[in-house]
């Protein structure tokens, strides 16, 4: 698994480092040293964390992509309930529901294989990312991806008490692919995934994920259309 760093955090890493020297290397020439080693410790350690912040691993997913449903991102999962799905697809659905900490990889991959039919950005608050009404009050991004079996799944990307930016590079008509990155987070998330009633679930409340690699679901088209007539 290769690891570089996202380029949605080039440009902040880069600012950062300039910051940095702008302050440390005044304080080494002119400053007492005991200041200096103090404060290079501390934007070290910092600068560290962002970089660990933006860091954006290469997945290969290894296991049968059809009607299989991919964690988008690495996190815990802390919400599975069966819930009524508004925005777009106006029907009950399953809503699994997967929290991002700050040192979690905040790159968010496409759930399942198929075809980008529906996205639309939200504005909207920045409550803590693990409440239930994030999904519906905080700033959002929302992504519906039709499968060849003709099921749709919603993804949608919520923004935290500290995430300030969504990146959604889906739009219609794009082939999704598990493999491939549909966004990124900045700072502290959630993704929830929205999918049809009679779907397996592999997981539960607790259980921590990897985006592009852990399969937390197999699709039924079967099923769903068996319940449907």
């Amino acid at each position: 698994m290769r690891v570089k760093i996202h380029h949605e955090g080039t440009h902040i890493l880069i600012a950062l480092l300039l910051v940095a020297l702008a302050i440390c290397v005044p304080l080494w020439v002119w400053g007492p040293l005991p200041l200096a080693i103090a404060m290079t410790a501390v934007l070290t350690v910092f600068y560290l964390l962002v970089v660990n912040f933006f860091r954006s691993p290469r997945r290969t997913y290894g296991g049968e992509t059809e009607n299989a449903v991919v964690s988008s991102a690495d996190g815990t999962v802390v919400a599975l309930e069966e819930v009524e799905e508004d925005e777009c697809l106006h029907c009950r659905c399953i809503q699994l529901s997967v929290f991002m900490s700050i040192l979690n990889v905040h790159a968010n991959w496409f759930p399942v294989e198929g075809e980008v039919v529906y996205t639309k950005h939200h504005k909207g608050r920045f409550l803590a990312a693990y409440l239930p009404k994030s999904s519906t009050e905080n700033e959002r991004s929302t992504v519906v991806i039709e499968t060849p079996a003709g099921q749709k799944v919603l993804m949608r990307q919520v923004a935290g008490a500290m995430a300030r930016r969504i990146v959604t590079y889906a739009h219609p008509g794009v082939e999704a692919r598990i493999e491939d990155h549909m966004g990124f987070i900045k700072f502290g998330s959630r993704v929830d995934l929205y999918l049809p009633l009679g779907t397996e679930v592999f997981v539960k409340v607790g259980d921590k994920t990897v985006g592009g690699m852990t399969r937390v679901a197999q699709l039924h088209p079967e099923i769903t259309v068996s319940q449907e007539n």
